[in-house]
């Protein structure tokens, strides 16, 4: 044999080694996939299971804390709490059954490099998720409260671990940051069930002050949408340039809309009585003086 047909020999050798380490390598690959999909099953019945116990616990644990009288807020976090702690459990358990060498310590270890390296990767997503605890353990608005924070007014219809539904009073709904409402002042609007609103009203200045003052106090009570639990108050407090101003303050519902449909009972109802009453609400008006008399021309 000369040499180059030893050349060919020991490729073709070479190839068929090659290709033999190759097959038995996918058949071993095969066979420990076919061997270990018992424990793959394992793994996803426990994860079936742990969805299944979340579930559970959403229905029944709702129920329960329905009787705890505690706020709402509270009661979401706390299922919410407890539904990530089983999920963390089912998917460790999970991890220890299809990786049968893995400890838990070795788990919880790796569980933790891994979380700084995603807590660095995703720094906005953990700081509203925290912000979000925050918010529904001691927060003082609830689901169905009006609230305004950074230009954003609206009713709030849902808080999530990371962020929060607000629906505008036009009807857009604004999904906010949980970190935006825990960084800002709130204002929360319905935090009690009543609100005080003021309108100023003006009289012209031939007119008697305080009837005009007992005329608009008797109308503002009369008005349904005005609290009858508390008290109207007027308070003149300046010397208009056409006008004698006043304050006018009365207690309604604290919902915007309640505030609007008051304001504009309040306000027809005003409007009405002074003009029955032959009080005139003026217009504003100007006098001018010239150095010389005019010159009056037929």
């Amino acid at each position: 044999m000369d040499q180059n047909d030893q050349s060919i020999s020991d490729v073709v050798n070479t190839v068929d080694e090659v290709t033999t380490t190759l097959w038995q390598t996918i058949a071993d690959m095969w066979n420990s996939f076919i061997s270990h999909v018992p424990y793959i099953v394992a793994g996803a019945l426990i994860l079936c299971l742990t969805w299944l116990l979340t579930y559970i616990l959403a229905s029944v644990g709702t129920k329960v804390l329905g009787y705890w009288h505690k706020r709402e807020s509270l009661k979401e976090l706390i299922l919410r709490l407890i539904s990530i702690l089983i999920w963390v459990l089912g998917l460790l358990l999970t991890a220890i059954v299809i990786f049968p060498g893995l400890t838990p310590t070795k788990a919880l270890s790796g569980l933790g490099l891994v979380s700084i390296a995603v807590g660095l990767a995703f720094k906005d997503i953990f700081e509203n998720f925290f912000a979000g605890i925050l918010i529904l353990w001691r927060f003082p608005f609830e689901r169905g409260d009006f609230i305004e924070c950074e230009g954003v007014s609206g009713k709030v219809e849902e808080v999530l671990v990371r962020m929060t539904y607000i629906r505008k009073t036009s009807g857009e709904l604004v999904v906010v940051p949980n970190s935006l409402l825990f960084k800002n002042p709130v204002k929360i609007l319905t935090n009690i069930e009543k609100r005080r609103v003021t309108i100023t009203v003006g009289v012209a200045y031939g007119e008697k002050l305080s009837d005009a003052v007992a005329l608009i106090k008797s109308t503002v009570n009369n008005c349904e949408t005005v609290l009858s639990n508390e008290a109207v108050q007027i308070f003149p407090n300046n010397f208009g340039s056409s006008s004698m101003d006043m304050e006018v303050t009365w207690w309604t519902g604290s919902k915007p809309s309640d505030t609007r449909k008051s304001r504009a009972e309040v306000v027809i109802a005003v409007k009405d009585a002074l003009d029955n009453a032959g009080i005139e609400i003026p217009f504003p008006h100007r006098t001018l003086t010239f150095p010389q008399p005019l010159e009056m021309k037929s």
